[in-house]
């Protein structure tokens, strides 16, 4: 009976480190699900404020396609208006005192699998305190599996090294019709969703702001400046969606 009874207890401990494992895998997995625009680059913000000479240099990368690059009607290239150097100038409206670099690392016509080779040697070399990745629009031509790897190869990468990272859905194509259910550009917007939920990182809707404006009534020709970038509103309104992050 006595030996009995210890197998009843051993196994009943074993239990209770299974249940103690699955509670905490699943709060983890709640946890990763809610990232807070408000709270999520709460030590950056907190850098973003100090004043000299306690402040630090603060580095934003952008790593995409021609998008982040800046073109709008090719090949002319507006980087002044381009959504990274847009935030630039609000962030330093709100931050007079902080010290922020802001470095391109996108290259038109680009994939997430060319962005992914050069992730080590062109991304991370600059030590971005927060990364932006921005592929989708150029990703519908190797996949959403292809696009997959090699944007999780990316995010690894950056939470190696500790990387604050928000992903990018895309910004609109006008061969895509935005409102329709289920088009190319919302399949790779889910996909992204899935991914910061998963990586419990960050997430600028872009393909879910410019869809409610066009469901609003507003024509997507008046945010563009060509077929697949947009224009300075356009860019505009990608800047709004990712202020959400600083304020």
């Amino acid at each position: 009976m006595i030996v009995k009874r210890v197998k009843i207890v051993k196994m009943v401990k074993k239990v209770g480190v299974w249940v103690a494992l699955v509670v905490c895998l699943s709060l983890t997995l709640k946890v990763r699900g809610q990232t807070d625009p408000g709270s999520y680059l709460g030590d950056i913000k907190v850098e973003l404020q100090k004043q000299w000479p306690s402040n630090r240099t603060i580095n934003l990368v952008f790593h995409g396609h021609s998008v982040p690059a800046g073109f709008f009607k090719t090949p002319v290239v507006n980087t002044m208006e381009a959504y990274p150097y847009l935030l630039l100038a609000e962030l330093k409206t709100l931050y007079p005192y902080a010290v922020i670099n802001v470095i391109n690392t996108a290259i038109g016509g680009e994939n997430s699998e060319s962005g992914a080779r050069r992730f080590k040697k062109e991304v991370l070399v600059h030590k971005p305190d927060v990364l932006f990745i921005d592929y989708a629009l150029n990703d519908r031509g190797i996949g959403l599996d292809r696009s997959r790897v090699a944007w999780e190869s990316m995010i690894r990468q950056a939470l190696k090294s500790k990387i604050k990272i928000i992903l990018l859905t895309p910004s609109p194509d006008q061969t895509v019709q935005i409102l329709e259910p289920g088009n190319m550009l919302e399949i790779h917007a889910v996909q992204i969703r899935n991914l910061t939920k998963k990586y419990g990182i960050g997430l600028v809707d872009s393909y879910e702001a410019f869809h409610k404006i066009v469901a609003g009534g507003q024509p997507v020709t008046d945010y563009m400046s060509q077929v697949n970038h947009p224009n300075l509103k356009g860019h505009g309104v990608i800047v709004q969606q990712i202020l959400k992050y600083f304020k």
